[in-house]
């Protein structure tokens, strides 16, 4: 390869911040390199008055990237860990996970009320089925919303609505000095977040060692485990990241510990558990911990959101 690196992102902020994040971190290991960072738009970036789970959910926000990659245009690309698909397209690996953000979930509320304290049938936006199930899991009588758009944009439209409050990834708003918006942190007890919450994953082709090899000091041995955790827990449950399955992996001790959520559309149904063991054995453990969900509930709970979410012939 010559002397530059093309960085294949995202055009929003937050993927702009991201991006930026890692050429700054391949700065620092490599400085005899030019690095620049290509814009690129995805699919879930050009539909946004759409439920995503009415569009699907499976490489929504990474397959013009991915396309990119293959056809040699970008030398790597940058995501969000929890858009990349458990599946990638055959040639195309993930050579490095960042050091992981915060991965929970917070409560932007409309005038500071907590979530707990919310009256009965409160107005609550998220655009993620996972946050739906767990907060109807929470309280049954809140009235979910759906949201689309960056960051800021969902900030805008919680202000000019009648909402309470919505749900956000508490890793973007601070990413965006924004963490001031947030009125409180979620309890994980509450609402698990989506798998790959809060970490970044760097996309390179399988081939090009030469890339792995650059990107390689960047990636977070800890992130890595406890993310190749729950990816093996939502691949075994078939899940794309419209699927209410939440997960937690976080390396404690030495030892990969790793929590599960499966739940049903409007949370009235739901299973969790937690399993954990070697970080060498990660994904064998989020593996196991899906056989036991599914052996728990899981498999007929997942059976009928694919029935309801299936499109009307």
């Amino acid at each position: 390869m010559s002397n530059t690196l093309i960085i294949g992102s995202r055009g929003s902020d937050l993927a702009l911040w991201q991006s930026n994040w890692v050429k700054d971190q391949l700065e620092i290991h490599h400085p005899e390199l030019s690095i620049e960072i290509d814009i690129v738009q995805t699919e879930g970036d050009k539909i946004l008055d759409t439920a995503l789970s009415k569009i699907g959910g499976k490489g929504l926000f990474t397959k013009a990237l991915e396309d990119r990659l293959l056809d040699g245009t970008i030398d790597l690309a940058v995501h969000s860990l929890k858009d990349l698909p458990t599946v990638l397209p055959e040639g195309l690996t993930i050579s490095a996970v960042s050091v992981r953000e915060d991965p929970g979930d917070v409560f932007v509320s409309k005038d500071g009320t907590l979530l707990a304290d919310l009256p009965e049938k409160a107005h609550v936006a998220t655009g993620s089925l996972r946050r739906q199930s767990q907060l109807l899991n929470y309280r049954s009588d809140f009235i979910i919303h759906d949201i689309r758009g960056n960051v800021p944009t969902r900030i805008q439209k919680l202000k000019d609505s009648d909402w309470h409050g919505m749900v956000l990834a508490k890793a973007g708003l601070k990413r965006l000095n924004m963490l001031e918006e947030a009125t409180e942190t979620i309890s994980q007890d509450i609402m698990l977040p989506a798998v790959g919450q809060g970490a970044l994953g760097i996309e390179t082709r399988s081939d090009d060692f030469q890339i792995k090899a650059i990107v390689a000091p960047i990636n977070d041995a800890d992130t890595e485990a406890g993310t190749r955790a729950e990816r093996g827990f939502l691949r075994k449950l078939e899940g794309g990241c419209q699927v209410p399955i939440g997960a937690l992996g976080e390396v404690i001790d030495g030892e990969v510990h790793l929590r599960g959520y499966v739940g049903s559309l409007d949370g009235s149904k739901s299973v969790r558990g937690e399993i954990s063991g070697s970080p060498d054995d990660a994904t064998s453990l989020g593996i196991q911990l899906a056989n036991q969900l599914l052996k728990d509930g899981a498999e007929e709970i997942l059976l009928e959101v694919r029935e309801a979410l299936e499109p009307n012939e």
